[in-house]
C-alpha cells in the first residue's frame, strides 16, 4: 500500500499524484486520460481503453473433446469478447467440439475458419445484458423443470421427462451468462456501472443464481430416474412426494421474493419464513421414509432418491435466502 497527500491547485481542484510503477506498467503517461468510478466511499480509477472488445488466444493443439469444449467455455466465462483458437492444422473433429461449445453459450458466433485458426466472437452488447433478468429467467426455468419432473413421475410421463431433461442446456446456458457478467463485474468497476448495480449485489446474484442451477440439476436427476419407472407408484406415495416438493417450490419462491425485494425489512421476513419452511420439510421427509420402507428394496431406493433431490432443492431455497439476509443486512 502507498499513501498520497490531497493538494489543492488554483484554489478549487483536488489533486493526487499515482505512483510511477502503476503508471508504468499499465502504459500510463503525460497525456493518458485516466477513468474514474466512484464506489460509495472508494474511487477507481483505470486508464482508458481505446480497444473496446477483449480479446484472447487459446493454442488448441493438444486439446480435443470435452477439454476443448471447456476450455472454451472458461475463455468465455472469463470475459474474452473474441477468441482466437490456433493449431497448426485443427481437425474436423476440434472443429465439431468447438461449434458444439458455441452453440451452447449465448451470444457466441464462429466469424471465421481457416486451416490453422478458428475465431469466435461475442455478437452481445455487454450494456444491453441484465444479471437480473437472467437470475430471474432461471428462476422460471428451474421451478418449471422442478414442477414438469414431479409431474413426469406421478403419470409415467416419459416424455414430459425427457423435455425436463433438454431444458437443462437452456439453464445451463444462463448459469454461464449471469457467471460471465459477475466476473466482469470484478475485472473492471465499468461493467458495474453499465449494469447500475453494486458488486456486493451481483455477488448475490451471482450466488442465488448457482443455487437455481442446481435445482434444475435435480430436477433432471428425477426425470431420469423417472425413466426408470414403469409400473404405477402407490398412491399415497404420489401424494406424499407431491406434497413435499409444493412445500419446497413455496420455499425457493419466498427466497427469491426476498432476494428481489426492494425494502430490507420485507426481505428480511421473507428469508426467515423461508429458513423456516425448510425445517418443516426435513420433518415431512422423515414420515415419507416410514411409508418407504413398505415397498421393495429396488422401488424405495429409486423413490428415495427422488425425495432426496426435493430436499436438496429446498435446501438451496434455503441458500438463496441466507444471500438475501446478507443482501438485507446494513453496509459497514
Amino acid at each position: 500500500m502507498e499513501t498520497r497527500k490531497v493538494q489543492v491547485t488554483g484554489g478549487s481542484t483536488y489533486t493526487v499524484s499515482i505512483p510511477k510503477t502503476w503508471a508504468t506498467d499499465n502504459g500510463v503517461e503525460a497525456g493518458t486520460e485516466i477513468e474514474f468510478y466512484p464506489d460509495g466511499d472508494s474511487l477507481f480509477l483505470t486508464p482508458r481503453s481505446e480497444e473496446e472488445r477483449t480479446r484472447g488466444t487459446l493454442d488448441v493443439s493438444d486439446l480435443s473433446g470435452q477439454a476443448l469444449t471447456r476450455a472454451v467455455t472458461t475463455m468465455y466465462v472469463s470475459g474474452f469478447d473474441v477468441i482466437e483458437l490456433e493449431g497448426a492444422e485443427i481437425t474436423t473433429e476440434q472443429r465439431s467440439m468447438v461449434r458444439e461449445a458455441v452453440q451452447s453459450l449465448v451470444g457466441l458466433e464462429v466469424l471465421e475458419e481457416t486451416r490453422d485458426r478458428v475465431v469466435v466472437q461475442d455478437l452481445l452488447d455487454s450494456s444491453e445484458l441484465s444479471i437480473h433478468n437472467a437470475v430471474t429467467r432461471m428462476r422460471l426455468i428451474s421451478l418449471s423443470m422442478l414442477e414438469d419432473a414431479i409431474a413426469a413421475l406421478s403419470e409415467r410421463d416419459h416424455d414430459l421427462a425427457r423435455d425436463v431433461i433438454g431444458r437443462d442446456d437452456d439453464l445451463d446456458r444462463l448459469w454461464l451468462v449471469v457467471s460471465r457478467i459477475f466476473r466482469a463485474t470484478l475485472r473492471t468497476p465499468k461493467a458495474a456501472e453499465e449494469l447500475g448495480l453494486p458488486r456486493e449485489e451481483c455477488f448475490d446474484y451471482h450466488s442465488s443464481a448457482r443455487q437455481l442451477e442446481r435445482i434444475g440439476d435435480h430436477a433432471t436427476k428425477i426425470a431420469h430416474l423417472t425413466l426408470n419407472i414403469d409400473e404405477p407408484l402407490p398412491d399415497d406415495v404420489v401424494e406424499a412426494v407431491s406434497e413435499l416438493y409444493g412445500d419446497a417450490v413455496e420455499v425457493i419462491d419466498t427466497a427469491m421474493d426476498a432476494l428481489f425485494a426492494d425494502e430490507s425489512d420485507e426481505a428480511t421476513r421473507l428469508a426467515n419464513e423461508a429458513r423456516t419452511g425448510v425445517r418443516a420439510i426435513d420433518e415431512q421427509v422423515r414420515a415419507i421414509d416410514e411409508l418407504l420402507r413398505e415397498l421393495d428394496p429396488t422401488r424405495a431406493q429409486l423413490l428415495g432418491l427422488v425425495v432426496d433431490s426435493v430436499l436438496r432443492s429446498a435446501d438451496y431455497g434455503g441458500n438463496v435466502a441466507e444471500t438475501a439476509l446478507q443482501k438485507a443486512a446494513p453496509t459497514p
